[in-house]
């Protein structure tokens, strides 16, 4: 009798589900104990930061692939490397999933981590897998940060200097409001970049590297939604900032989308996230890839964070609990 050709966890057991990552996924310094990663440079720093995605509250196989999500994961980690002007060099990977779960999915899970992983010329160098109820995917990244220049925090954006952006505003929550009205197959395909901008985000490499170069002082990634990402920079900072709304205005795309769902795109823009977009502060000219969309003024304001020195619209932002 031959054996299924997709079958469950259960059945090939926890060493085929790692054998298939690992073959999806190679790295020399995966397989042991521990992963064993090269001596930082002379002047140099690590970098770690971890992030989950739970099924149905992080992604939904409704409408995502694995390959998709895997990319999603790594994205997401990688962005709070790169928001601190480091560059990603390694990820690990957290998996559990239920025993019926198929190894095609595990297969296509590491696929996608795969390349995105190896858009940045990192590794995925080691990791655990065990049963559960749901699917739960957490991924640790490892930066390194090179020179003696400080590293990017959130306490660092001063009075007077300027708010720059790389990336897109709003079009991950596009696309999310897409797929919960027409489903993946029912969404018209003018709207696949909005629907991509959400199942599998993607970042410019070595973005947070050349602002850190460039003299940028603060940064942080739009994940939780604009102005609260921007409250929480302003706080640490203890200072106010003013979004010119011409510098975020929704793309003609998201209002194409907003008209047809009958939705207001600025709320997309304002408290959607998920868009990974790096949003930093700068007292010289905006680095290549950047824009300016603001100014950081001194803490008298009545809102940590206004836009066309006006309270926001929308305010709300992502919510674990």
């Amino acid at each position: 009798m031959k054996p299924p050709k997709n079958p469950t966890l259960a059945e090939v057991g926890e060493q085929a589900a790692i054998n298939v990552i690992i073959a999806h996924a190679p790295s020399s310094r995966n397989g042991d104990d521990a992963a064993v990663l090269p001596h930082a440079a002379p002047n140099s720093r690590m970098v770690v930061t971890t992030d989950m995605l739970v099924e149905n509250r992080h992604f939904s196989l409704d409408w995502s692939t694995p390959a998709e999500i895997g990319r999603k994961a790594i994205t997401q980690n990688f962005a709070d490397v790169e928001a601190m002007g480091a560059r990603p060099i390694a990820a690990l990977l957290g998996l559990s999933v239920p025993s019926y779960t198929r190894l095609g999915f595990v297969s296509d899970l590491a696929r996608g981590i795969a390349q995105r992983v190896g858009d940045y010329g990192a590794e995925l160098v080691g990791g655990d897998i065990t049963d559960g109820e749901a699917i739960v995917i957490s991924v640790t990244a490892i930066g390194q940060l090179g020179g003696s220049i400080p590293a990017l925090t959130l306490d660092a954006a001063r009075p007077g200097q300027i708010l720059i952006a790389s990336g897109e505003i709003g079009a991950s929550a596009a696309g999310y409001a897409l797929l919960k009205r027409f489903g993946r197959d029912g969404v018209p395909r003018e709207f696949m970049p909005l629907i991509q901008s959400h199942c599998a985000t993607k970042i410019p490499r070595g973005r947070g590297f050349v602002a850190r170069t460039a003299g940028v002082t603060a940064m942080t990634d739009n994940s939780d939604g604009l102005v609260h990402d921007l409250e929480t920079m302003a706080r640490r900072s203890g200072v106010t900032i003013n979004v010119d709304s011409a510098g975020i205005s929704p793309s003609p795309l998201m209002r194409k989308a907003a008209e047809l769902l009958s939705a207001d795109p600025w709320e997309w823009v304002l408290s959607g996230g998920e868009d990974h977009t790096l949003l930093a502060t700068t007292n010289c000219a905006p680095p290549v890839g950047f824009r300016r969309i603001g100014l950081v003024n001194k803490q008298h304001f009545h809102r940590l964070v206004t836009v066309d020195h006006k309270t926001p619209d929308y305010t709300a932002g992502w919510n674990s609990f």
